[in-house]
């Protein structure tokens, strides 16, 4: 009898919980859908999306500077500086130089450093010789190295992107510069006119 009655009890308590877990969850979605939506319940665009990921106030985040600390170990950063969507932190590592990004929520979103053209993938190279021969082909190749681990998208040469390992290379003619987009597969795109 008192093991029937400790496993009734068991019982009715696992349900409770249960219940209570699904009912958070619930909210959470809810929460979740609200952010995403704008004032009367209209999707929110994409310029107000940004909006919001703008960091407030002048002095980079402390947190900022823990989460370094824990993404690259005891590496000295050379300069800090608060951007309007990021902290930036400038710093050598293995010789290259290179800049951490830390969106609002102090996350790393990604690495930049320049590279060699060299360093494309093949096919980008031999497309970007053959389709850009008039251009002049700038050697330094600004590397985009991605955080999977966060969604925030990337702002680059004033333009954002969506978060994925790209290289960024200018071309120029004349008084024109191209910036064109590289992927890792070396698939070459258009991505802004300077």
């Amino acid at each position: 009898m008192k093991k029937l009655l400790i496993l009734s009890a068991a019982l009715v308590f696992l349900t409770a919980v249960g219940y209570a877990q699904n009912k958070e969850d619930s909210l959470k979605r809810e929460i979740k859908m609200l952010k995403q939506e704008g004032p009367a319940g209209k999707p929110m665009e994409r310029k107000d999306k940004r909006e919001l990921r703008k960091l407030e106030g002048k002095e980079v985040s402390y947190q900022s500077k823990q989460k370094f600390a824990a993404d690259f170990g005891n590496i000295p950063v050379t300069k800090w500086v608060r951007m309007d969507n990021y902290d930036r932190a400038t710093f050598t590592k293995d010789g290259k130089v290179m800049n951490a990004f830390y969106d609002a929520d102090n996350s790393l979103v990604g690495t930049t450093s320049y590279r060699p053209f060299s360093d494309l993938p093949e096919n980008a190279q031999k497309y970007i010789n053959d389709k850009y021969k008039d251009y002049k082909i700038d050697d330094k190749v600004l590397f985009f190295d991605d955080n999977e681990f966060n969604d925030t998208n990337m702002v680059l040469y004033n333009q954002e992107f969506d978060d994925a390992d790209n290289y960024f290379l200018e071309v120029k003619k004349g008084n024109e510069t191209i910036v064109l987009k590289i992927d890792a597969e070396g698939l070459v795109s258009f991505f802004k006119k300077l």
